[in-house]
């Protein structure tokens, strides 16, 4: 396995920071990573690690105007995500302009508020709902999904509601509670800042101290350690909509991730259900023609998982017999476990993914981001 040299050190303020040298391109990666997410909200006050999301490129105290507007200009890659569990930013640019990144990102970390009024949340309000209309609402199989999740965490578990929110909570959002949201949250003492590219290390340490050094820390937060789902029995669910195609969704609760049956559980959704060899690909999409596509997946976060099978039935195809299938081959691994080659075609797609990941020093999966995951979840 590849592995990437970097260093670590802490400001006095608790940010924390990971530089990695690579100066085979004149490239340089900024990637800033929150611990907040939507599972760091409360019941009612939902969609605000999203939100920000969105508010955290409408400008800032002492640049009070669109974020991607100076960083577009020389050529730089920008985006951001937030899940349930952290918020990311990041940039790739010429390295001749980490400076700029860098008082970009000290300043809406620091002064943000100061840019926030009503209209710029109303606006930003607004685009979130509209975006949950078209990626959920308004989407084929999209309110599936948030029943799901709120099927397979039962209240209180903080996975119980979508990273989007509710529109309910949307509405009901006030200046005020975003604010404090915000102040309680992103700080340096809750971020970790990695930088990865064709940079000086010294140069990088000043400015960072430069830029980053006088925020205020930040209060002390109360971390939430695993918490396994409350589902105790099977829940099912059938749901109407207007799609073409009849879904069949199977969802096991797991563990976080880093836990000690994640590697099997993801060999074991490889070997099911990735790529057209799998054995659920195998039976119900060439041999039996019951069903379009599969997919099995195991997804793991900070405090727990889940395992998901998701199999789109061929046109007036019943979802008993795929469901069925599902169920035989779940209990055939038992029967017939897995052999050295499944095992090792697993394996391999996921060294693949590795290593293209690492490829590339910056944007969603590269190592400026990967070095990020790592020290938020396992310190």
């Amino acid at each position: 396995m590849l592995s990437i040299d970097f260093d670590t050190y802490t400001l006095s303020n608790g940010l924390d920071v990971i530089l990695h040298r690579d100066e085979s391109l004149p490239m340089v990666a900024v990637n800033l990573w929150y611990h907040v997410g939507s599972k760091d909200e409360e019941p009612g006050r939902t969609g605000f690690a999203h939100l920000f999301e969105h508010i955290m490129f409408e400008g800032s105290k002492n640049h009070n105007k669109d974020f991607f507007e100076p960083l577009e200009k020389v050529g730089a890659n920008i985006n951001g995500s937030t899940t349930n569990d952290r918020t990311n930013y990041w940039t790739t640019a010429p390295s001749n302009n980490l400076e700029l990144i860098l008082w970009l990102e000290s300043d809406r970390m620091g002064f943000l508020l100061e840019a926030l009024d009503q209209e710029r949340l109303d606006l930003q309000r607004d685009v979130v709902k509209n975006e949950r209309r078209q990626s959920y609402e308004n989407r084929p199989y999209g309110k599936a999904y948030l029943a799901m999740e709120t099927a397979v965490f039962p209240a209180p578990h903080p996975y119980n509601w979508p990273v989007i929110g509710s529109q309910e909570d949307l509405n009901a959002a006030s200046l005020d509670d975003v604010q404090n949201f915000f102040r309680t949250y992103y700080v340096p003492s809750n971020a970790s800042l990695s930088i990865a590219g064709d940079f000086d290390p010294d140069e990088a340490r000043r400015l960072v101290e430069s830029y980053f050094g006088d925020i205020p820390p930040g209060t002390a937060i109360d971390r939430v350690g695993r918490m396994n789902s409350g589902l105790t029995g099977e829940v099912r669910m059938d749901m109407r909509d207007k799609v073409q195609l009849p879904r069949l969704s199977l969802v096991w609760p797991t563990g976080p991730m880093f836990d000690d049956d994640e590697a099997s559980l993801d060999i074991m959704a490889s070997i099911l259900g990735d790529g057209k060899s799998s054995r659920l690909h195998k039976t119900l999409v060439y041999d039996k023609r019951i069903a379009r596509d599969v997919t099995v997946a195991h997804y793991t976060r900070e405090i727990a998982g889940e395992f998901i099978v998701q199999i789109t039935a061929n046109p007036g195809q019943s979802l008993e017999e795929i469901e069925q299938t599902v169920h035989e081959h779940l209990e055939g691994i038992h029967r017939e476990p897995p052999t050295e080659r499944e095992v090792g075609t697993a394996l391999n797609r996921f060294e693949v993914d590795n290593v293209r990941g690492l490829e590339k020093i910056g944007g969603f999966g590269g190592r400026a981001d990967q070095l990020n995951l790592y020290h938020t979840f396992t310190g």
